[in-house]
């Protein structure tokens, strides 16, 4: 869906794990690759293991998890608001 967008985009995926083992499988592949990658998706099933298959990526894009279980939309926003602030650059 979003396959055109993703080159040099920043990636924010707070709710759903399958999401961001998608979007792994899509770089894997030869898929276009974002700029960087904020993964904090919530939830008991596979959250804590897709944010672990993020971390240990080959392709050296910049990424940002929160380990564990935790995470969620709110959160992924509010990383994206505070990477994009001039003051935090």
């Amino acid at each position: 869906l979003w396959g055109d967008r993703l080159e040099g985009a920043v990636v924010a995926i707070g709710n759903a794990p399958t999401a961001l083992f998608h979007l792994l499988e899509t770089i894997a592949d030869g898929g276009p690759r974002p700029a960087a990658i904020v993964g904090i998706p919530v939830g008991f099933i596979g959250s804590a293991e897709s944010k672990v298959a993020l971390t240990e990526n080959p392709f050296g894009i910049p990424w940002l998890v929160v380990h564990g279980r935790r995470g969620g939309s709110a959160l992924a926003a509010s990383a994206v608001n505070a990477l994009a602030r001039e003051e935090e650059l």
